[in-house]
This record gives C-alpha cells, sequence and structure tokens, in this order.
C-alpha cells in the first residue's frame, strides 16, 4: 500500500509544499507528518494529494489550494474572488496602528477590504477602535464577513466601490487602503500566482495611479480635522503618491518601506 514517501517520491515539488499539500490532505500537523509517512495509506489520500500537485504544476498559488493565508499572526480564509494577503502589506496594519495608539475610540476606514485581512487585523489590534470596510465585490465581502466572524472581529461591511459605498459614515479617524496599483499591461499581471487573482484587485486599467488618486481625492469629505491617510502602493510610485497627498492638502508626508528596504506605504495627515 501507498504511503507519503513512496507517493512524494520523484514529485517536483519543493519539499516544502509536498508537506503542506499532505498535511492538507491529511489534516495532521507537520510533525505527525514527519513521523508517520511510512504509515499506510488510504488510495482516497493519495488520489487527492495528485490532484492538488496537478493544480500547484498548473500554477494555481498554494493559498488557493489550501483555502487560507497567514496575515498578523491570524489564518485568513482566502480564495480566487479575494487578492492573497501578503507580507508586505502588514506594514499598512502596523502604520494605521501605530497612528491609532493612545486614540480613544477611533473610527477606522479600509477600502477594497478583499479578504478582510487588514480591517480584521486592525480590529484585533485596536479593539476599541470602530472599523468599516468597503468592497464592490459581493464575493469578496463574503469572504471578509466569513473571516471576521471565525476572528471574532468587529468590522462593518458595506458593499460599494471606494467611498460610494458610505452614506452617514463620516468623521474618520483613519483611512487605510491596498487598492489595484498595476498599471493596465504591465508584465507582472502575467507572472507568478497574480496570474489567478482577481485583476480587479491587482490593476486599475489605467497608469496604476487611478485609484490611488480617486482615494486621495475623496479623502477629505470623510475624515476628521487631523485625520490620517495611508495607503499601500508599487514600488516606483512614492513619490508620485505624496504629490498627490501634497496637492489634496495632506501634510507631514511619509514614505514608509518594507523589508527589502521598497517604499511601500504613504500617507499623511489632512489639515
Amino acid at each position: 500500500m501507498d504511503n507519503v514517501r513512496s507517493v512524494s517520491q520523484g514529485s517536483p515539488l519543493p519539499r516544502l509544499e509536498q508537506q503542506m499539500l499532505w498535511q492538507y490532505v491529511l489534516q495532521v500537523p507537520r510533525a505527525w507528518l514527519i513521523a508517520h509517512d511510512t504509515d499506510p495509506l488510504a488510495p482516497a489520500a493519495a488520489a487527492e494529494f495528485l490532484k492538488l500537485q496537478a493544480r500547484r504544476l498548473a500554477g494555481t498559488p498554494m493559498a488557493y489550494i489550501l483555502g487560507q493565508r497567514e496575515f498578523m499572526g491570524h489564518e485568513f480564509q482566502v480564495s480566487p474572488a479575494v487578492l492573497i494577503p501578503r507580507p508586505e502589506t502588514e506594514l499598512l496594519v502596523e502604520t494605521g496602528l501605530g497612528y491609532l495608539k493612545g486614540r480613544v475610540a477611533p473610527r477606522v476606514l479600509d477600502l477594497g477590504t478583499g479578504s478582510g485581512a487588514i480591517a480584521i487585523s486592525v480590529a484585533l489590534g485596536c479593539p476599541e477602535a470602530t472599523v468599516v470596510a468597503t468592497d464592490f465585490s459581493p464575493d469578496a465581502l463574503a469572504v471578509a464577513g466569513a473571516n471576521a466572524q471565525r476572528l471574532d472581529a468587529r468590522v462593518e461591511f458595506l458593499c460599494g466601490s471606494w467611498y460610494h459605498a458610505l452614506s452617514d459614515h463620516k468623521g474618520f479617524d483613519l483611512i487605510v487602503s491596498n487598492p489595484p496599483y498595476i498599471a493596465a499591461g504591465d508584465s507582472h499581471l502575467q507572472e507568478g500566482d497574480v496570474r489567478f487573482e482577481p485583476a480587479s484587485a491587482l490593476t486599475d486599467g489605467e497608469d496604476g495611479l487611478a485609484a490611488l488618486r480617486s482615494i486621495i481625492q475623496g479623502a477629505s469629505q470623510w475624515l476628521k480635522p487631523q485625520g490620517a491617510l495611508y495607503m499601500e502602493h508599487g514600488w516606483d510610485q512614492a513619490q508620485a503618491v505624496r504629490h498627490l497627498l501634497e496637492q489634496a492638502g495632506f501634510t507631514r508626508l511619509v514614505s514608509l518601506p518594507d523589508l527589502a528596504g521598497i517604499d511601500r506605504v504613504t500617507g499623511g495627515i489632512y489639515n
């Protein structure tokens, strides 16, 4: 009878990805898998592994195969309806939480929430905050809502494009967003995991600054005096985003580098 070791022999997948798939198929921790890799294996389990392996070899992201991705120390459910949370986006959450520190009952808005990773992480990191999150995709909001319920995070989700989802929700202390910022036609859209992610979460279909521009230009209507706006953006967009913020009346502008040293988050304070 087959076992994990025999089925894995000759697999073209990296060993770590093999282990992740086996943990998913067998619903066991890594330590158990290592200790029991020669135990007899049910034919259905071997068949399931080979099916998932084929999906991975075809390019499907591991996060979509496993249905989850870790972000800010929490496991978030993901599906092809949402962008896969990435480590560099944790900088946006950390920046927002740093701004909220010491504020009494702050109000926070997350625009284009996707899986809800940003909004939920802010809500968990600052339980006294009122967090509102918007997305134009009902499918994405279903994923976000399920994540909030599972992680016991208080977030109000609204359906609509950017600020159009809001009605009487003015007076935010902080707005955060990881909008689509890849320019249409950029070769990166045809590479790696992004080939499988929703295009509307990756590109604005224009110059890569259209969504960022809309968010910046509309922010003053929804922020409190001295409220802050912080956004994730592309590797080469920090200067352009600072210029847009300055034109819109923001001061104390900052661009913050991710772990790779690339300016990834830019924002400022609205006077």
